[in-house]
């Protein structure tokens, strides 16, 4: 998944993949990560999303596309709810606050800027348990 996060990775695929049951695979891999299969790959996509934000000049339409997503809207949803921010608003205040990363390894600034998608998925529920509107 890490290597081509712009396919589709169902869980038969997974489990096919890995020679274990769909149920095996799914339990086994949240043992692991600590997230399912499904939350994973969209880490994925949008820590490569925001890479390219930050490093190219390619227009978001493009980067949805390259990372995956099917829909401009859904990219754009599922951004915002992981990041906190819209795609050109990232964008914005990466190059504002440009800074050497040539000499650093692309593995260490991707750890360094990876989404708490657990973090932000509990706080999205707990959002809806106090009736607050989430923006979406």
């Amino acid at each position: 998944m890490d290597a081509a996060s712009h396919e589709d990775w169902p869980i038969e695929r997974l489990a096919r993949v890995s020679g274990v049951s769909k149920a095996h695979f799914a339990r086994a891999f949240r043992q692991a990560y600590g997230i399912p299969p499904h939350r994973y790959l969209l880490t994925r996509r949008i820590e490569r999303a925001k890479a390219l934000l930050r490093d190219t000049d390619l227009p978001v339409t493009s980067i949805a596309f390259d990372t995956g997503w099917n829909s401009l809207g859904t990219f754009g949803r599922i951004f915002r709810e992981i990041t906190g921010e819209s795609p050109t608003t990232l964008r914005q205040r990466e190059q504002r606050l440009a800074q050497p990363t040539a000499q650093v390894p692309g593995c260490y600034l991707s750890a360094a800027s990876r989404p708490h998608l657990t973090t932000a998925v509990s706080e999205k529920r707990r959002h809806r348990h106090e009736d607050i509107e989430v923006p979406s």
